[in-house]
C-alpha cells in the first residue's frame, strides 16, 4: 500500500476566466479565491455569487459552483449564528478530529497535515452545488444560502463558477 495520494494533472492548465456564446446560450466559467481564517470555518457566498450571475446576464439557466479542494465543500443551509454552531459540533460529533485515523497515521500516510478528520467531514457535505437561475437571479428557497465549509484553514480556497444559459 503506497502511503502518498494520487495527483489528478489536467493536460490543459485551467484558465481563471473563461466565456463562449453561440445562438443566445452563453456558458461562463471564472476561478474564485476564498480566504479562511481559522481552520473550521463556515462563510456565506450568497451574494457573490448572485452578484456574479446577474453581472453575466443569464436569463434562464443553471449555476454550478466546485470546490477545488478535497477539504473544503459548498453546500446549501441557512444562516443563522445558532445553526453555524450546531453545524459545527455535529461534524465534529460525527467525525472526531482526535481518532486514530490511518491518514494521520505516518506508517499509511505522508500526510503531515493530520487532516483525517477534514477529509471525513468533507465527504457529508459535497464539493459542488448545481442551482437554477431563473428571471436573472439565481433560485433559493426563503432561508436557503449558499455556504463555504473550510475544514482545514486557514488557507486560500479556489471554487470555480460556471455559469450557462441562455442570456438575456
Amino acid at each position: 500500500m503506497s502511503k502518498s495520494s494520487t495527483v489528478t494533472v489536467r493536460e490543459q492548465p485551467l484558465s481563471e476566466v473563461t466565456t463562449a456564446s453561440a445562438n443566445g446560450f452563453s456558458v461562463h466559467g471564472e476561478t474564485i479565491t476564498v480566504q479562511t481564517d481559522t481552520r473550521v470555518e463556515l462563510l456565506d457566498l450568497t451574494d457573490r455569487i448572485m452578484s456574479m450571475v446577474r453581472g453575466l446576464r443569464i436569463k434562464e439557466g443553471f449555476v454550478n459552483l466546485f470546490s477545488m479542494h478535497t477539504t473544503c465543500t459548498v453546500f446549501i443551509n441557512e444562516w443563522q449564528v445558532a445553526l453555524r454552531s450546531d453545524i459545527k459540533k455535529f461534524l465534529e460529533s460525527v467525525v472526531a478530529r482526535d481518532a486514530e485515523w490511518m491518514h494521520n497515521d505516518p506508517d499509511h500516510s505522508d500526510c503531515d497535515r493530520m487532516n483525517a478528520d477534514s477529509h471525513l467531514r468533507a465527504m457529508l457535505l459535497g464539493h459542488s452545488l448545481t442551482l437554477q437561475i431563473s428571471g436573472g437571479e439565481v433560485v433559493l428557497g426563503q432561508w436557503q444560502r449558499i455556504l463555504m465549509a473550510e475544514l482545514d484553514g486557514p488557507r486560500a480556497r479556489t471554487l470555480r463558477v460556471q455559469v450557462m444559459g441562455i442570456t438575456q
